[in-house]
């Protein structure tokens, strides 16, 4: 598609286990559009993750392209992935990743100073304060609660002001009530800033704000629709 900003073709991922090479995707073909924001689905093991991380630059593909913005990340070697990353892709995982002896403000400053942004702390504030945190800019991620240590996360990856978002399973270790507030932010930041959002989750209400809805069996594309309602018809 002209306007894609994320693709795949014939994308594998090959892991090595104990018993032997580990086939993980097989083969993967897909296109994401600018702007859209993209739910992967389907039961554990199923290749989901691995997808997201293929999208990041996070895995390799063992054979196949990957691109971003017009870009071959598997042409790229690991410190060009990191500056690429940096400057164009936010990541919000399950886990947190918070550097435990750093607080808010410094863990949101963190991609900002490493891009050599001379007003990261100030725009790490900001970003603090648009979640709903700004009293909690000096606290560690030990003092705050998992939902607020999720806005900081999402807050360190909104920071750059990223055109993509990846998130992987982001409210997989909240609560309902906190995890509906996430989403909210999640996709308000999808739309305050324009940036393309894909996401791994196995919440049904989560992947059903999407704009459409790949739905992976196997390593493999099993089908896709507009709404995970759909999908499961």
């Amino acid at each position: 598609m002209s306007d894609e900003i994320l693709g795949l073709e014939g994308a594998r991922l090959v892991l090595e286990g104990n018993a032997g090479p580990l086939e993980i995707l097989k083969g993967i073909t897909l296109s994401v559009a600018k702007g859209e924001s993209l739910g992967l689905v389907g039961p554990s093991g199923s290749g989901k993750s691995s997808l997201l991380m293929l999208m990041g630059g996070l895995e390799r593909a063992t054979s196949g392209r990957v691109t971003a913005l017009g870009h071959d990340l598997t042409a790229m070697d690991e410190d060009a992935l990191a500056r690429f990353r940096r400057g164009n892709m936010g990541i919000v995982f399950q886990s947190f990743h918070l550097i435990p002896t750093m607080t808010a403000l410094e863990n949101v400053a963190i991609p900002l100073e490493l891009a050599g942004a001379s007003d990261a702390f100030d725009r790490a504030a900001a970003e603090l304060d648009a979640m709903g945190l700004g009293s909690r800019k000096d606290h560690y991620p030990a003092q705050l609660s998992g939902g607020e240590q999720q806005r900081v996360a999402l807050a360190r990856a909104a920071a750059p002001r990223p055109a993509i978002f990846l998130a992987d399973e982001p409210t997989g270790n909240l609560d309902g009530a906190t995890g509906e507030a996430i989403m909210e932010l999640l996709f308000g930041l999808r739309d305050r800033h324009g940036a393309t959002l894909v996401l791994v989750t196995h919440a049904p209400e989560l992947a059903a704000r999407c704009d459409r809805v790949v739905r992976l069996s196997d390593g493999q594309v099993a089908g896709e629709d507009r709404a995970i309602a759909k999908v499961a018809e």
